[in-house]
C-alpha cells in the first residue's frame, strides 16, 4: 500500500520527496545555525494556507512569537490577517524567564493539552514545533524525561491527525543528525538542511535522511533562501535525461561555421566556445545572437566579464547592433558580476527571466568567471541543473569557457562543462613565423557529422572570418605547431 503524502506547496521538495511530507506523521528538520529551519517550517504553513487553504499551528520553544511574526513579513506572508481569520495560530512556550526545576518534575501535559486546543480550535492540519532543542538545553539532566513527554508530544499529534515538523539543532553539518542524539527517534521521517562553509563560500543543501515506508530522491540538493519564495530548492537528484531532442538546426551566426557543423546547431543543444583571451569568444556569441534575425527568435545573453556599453561598442565593431535588437524585444542582456550572488541564486534569476522573456537562445559569458562563485562541486552541480534545464525548455545554449594557456591546454572549467555538451568549438593562436595566428576546429558534435579540419579564423572590420585549414602543420590543438617535412 502505497504511503498518503500531502503536497507541501514546495514543488521542488514534493518533486524530491515524491508528492510531500507523509500524511498524519512527523518529521524531524534537523540542521545548524543559520541553516533555515525555522523558515522551513514556516513555508510549510503559510503554501498550507495560500494554496490549500489548510489551516495551521506554529509551537515556538525558543524564539519568542513577536520577532517570528516581524522576521516572516520579510515573504510578504500576511500573517497578522491569517491570525484574525483562525488560519495560522501561534504557541508561545518559549521561557519567558529563568525557570529552576527539581529532578523529576518535567512534565508537558500542560503543553500538550494547549497544542491540542489549538489544533481543534482552528481544524489545524499543519503543525510546526520549532525548536525541540530548547528543551534539553533548559533540562539537561531530565534526559530520560524529557524524552517520554517529547514521545507523548509526538503521540498526541499523530491522533489528531496532523502533519507535523518539529524542528532540532545540530552541530556539525555532517556529523550525529541531532545535538543530544534523541528527538530523530522521536519521528518517522528525517530532514536535514545543511550551510555548509568551503574557501570562505556558503552551500546551503537539504536532504530527506529517511521517510519510513516511503520512497524519496537520495543525496543532497541545493537551495536558496529568495526574497519572494522563500526557500527555493534545485533539485539535481530528480533530473533526468527524459528531455526532447531536435532535428531542426539553428544557425551559428555565421554561414561558414554552418557549413562547418553541417548545417549549425542542433536546437536545443548545449555548445560551448572554448578559448584563450582575446581568440574571439565573444564575437563568435556575438554571431550567435545575431542569428536570431533568420527567424526572429528570442536571445538572453547572460554576461559575467563585460558591461552593456562594451558589449554594444564590440558588436558594433563587428557589424551587428544589439541596440535594434533589443529595441525590437528579441534580445535582452543581463550584465552582473558573479561574486554577487550564489550559484543557486543566479540559476533561480536565470529561470524567472526565461519564464517571463521566453528565449528560443540563451548565451553565457563565460562560465570561467561564473566558477570564481562557488566550490568546484557547486559549480559543477550548477552545470548539471541549467543545462538540464535548458534541453528541457528546448532552448539552445552558447557558453564560453576560458582556457589557461594562449595556445590551449583545458581549464578546470571545461573539464566541467564538456561531457555534457553537444558541441564543442576550439579557437587557438598558432605563432606562425614570429605571427600569431588564429585557429578555429570543431572538436566535437553530437549526433551530426561535421568538419574536422583546423581552419584559420580572424577577426576583421567586418566581424569573424572562417579560412582554409592550414597546411602543412601539425601539433596546433597541443600548443605545439610544427611544419611537417614533405618528401
Amino acid at each position: 500500500m502505497q504511503l498518503h503524502k500531502l503536497e507541501t506547496g514546495n514543488a521542488s521538495f514534493d518533486h524530491i520527496s515524491h508528492g510531500g511530507l507523509p500524511v498524519g506523521r512527523t518529521t524531524l528538520v534537523a540542521g545548524s545555525s543559520g541553516s533555515a529551519k525555522t523558515l522551513f517550517g514556516a513555508q510549510f504553513l503559510a503554501l498550507g494556507i495560500l494554496l490549500f487553504d489548510q489551516p495551521g499551528v506554529f509551537v515556538t520553544f525558543e524564539e519568542q512569537v513577536d520577532d517570528i511574526r516581524e522576521n516572516l513579513k520579510s515573504f510578504n506572508w500576511d500573517i497578522d490577517t491569517w491570525e484574525k481569520e483562525g488560519k495560522w495560530t501561534f504557541v508561545d512556550a518559549a521561557p519567558k524567564e529563568e525557570i529552576i526545576i527539581a529532578v523529576g518534575d518535567f512534565d508537558l501535559s500542560a503543553f500538550r493539552v494547549r497544542l491540542e486546543r489549538a489544533v481543534k480550535k482552528n481544524n489545524a492540519q499543519r503543525v510546526v514545533i520549532d525548536s525541540i532543542g530548547s528543551i534539553f538545553m533548559q533540562f539537561h539532566e531530565e534526559m530520560h524525561s524529557i524524552r517520554r513527554e517529547l514521545i507523548q508530544v509526538a503521540l498526541t499529534l499523530t491522533r489528531l491527525g496532523t502533519t507535523s515538523i518539529i524542528t532540532a539543532e545540530r552541530l556539525e553539518e555532517y556529523g550525529r543528525i541531532t545535538r543530544f542524539g534523541v528527538e530523530e527517534f522521536l519521528t518517522d521521517n528525517v530532514v536535514i538542511l545543511r550551510n555548509v562553509l568551503f574557501n570562505e563560500k556558503r552551500r546551503r543543501t537539504i536532504e530527506i535522511l529517511k521517510f519510513r515506508g516511503s520512497n524519496h530522491e537520495k543525496g543532497e540538493n541545493p537551495f536558496s533562501i529568495n526574497p519572494e519564495k522563500a526557500i527555493v530548492i534545485i533539485p539535481l537528484s530528480a533530473m533526468n535525461l527524459q528531455h526532447i531532442t531536435s532535428n531542426e538546426r539553428v544557425t551559428s551566426g555565421i554561414a561558414t561555421l554552418d557549413s562547418v557543423l553541417n548545417g549549425g546547431f542542433y536546437k536545443g543543444s548545449i555548445n560551448l566556445i572554448s578559448g584563450a583571451i582575446g581568440a574571439g569568444k565573444t564575437l563568435l556569441v556575438a554571431n550567435f545572437i545575431n542569428g536570431i534575425r533568420e527567424k526572429k527568435e528570442r536571445c538572453l545573453l547572460v554576461a559575467f566579464e563585460e558591461s552593456h556599453q562594451q558589449l554594444y561598442r564590440n558588436a558594433t565593431s563587428w557589424g551587428i547592433d544589439f541596440k535594434q535588437l533589443e529595441d525590437k524585444g528579441l534580445l535582452k542582456v543581463i550584465c552582473l558580476y558573479p561574486e554577487i550572488s550564489s550559484l543557486e541564486d543566479h540559476f533561480i534569476n536565470i529561470q524567472e527571466v526565461v519564464k517571463t522573456f521566453k528565449p528560443d537562445r540563451i548565451a553565457l559569458d563565460s562560465l570561467s568567471a561564473l566558477s570564481r562563485a562557488s566550490s568546484d562541486k557547486g559549480f559543477r552541480e550548477f552545470i548539471i541543473a541549467f543545462t538540464s534545464y535548458l534541453k528541457h525548455q528546448e532552448i539552445t545554449g552558447m557558453f564560453t569557457s576560458n582556457t589557461p594557456l594562449l595556445a590551449g591546454g583545458t581549464s578546470d572549467t571545461e573539464g566541467n562543462i564538456s561531457p555534457i555538451t553537444d558541441s564543442i568549438i576550439l579557437l587557438r593562436y598558432v605563432e606562425m613565423s614570429g605571427q600569431m595566428q588564429r585557429s578555429i576546429a570543431v572538436l566535437k558534435m553530437r549526433g551530426s557529422k561535421h568538419d574536422s579540419l583546423i581552419r584559420k579564423f580572424s577577426i576583421t572590420d567586418e566581424g569573424a572570418k572562417i579560412g582554409k585549414q592550414f597546411e602543412g602543420i601539425s601539433g596546433i590543438l597541443t600548443g605545439n605547431p610544427m611544419l611537417i617535412k614533405l618528401e
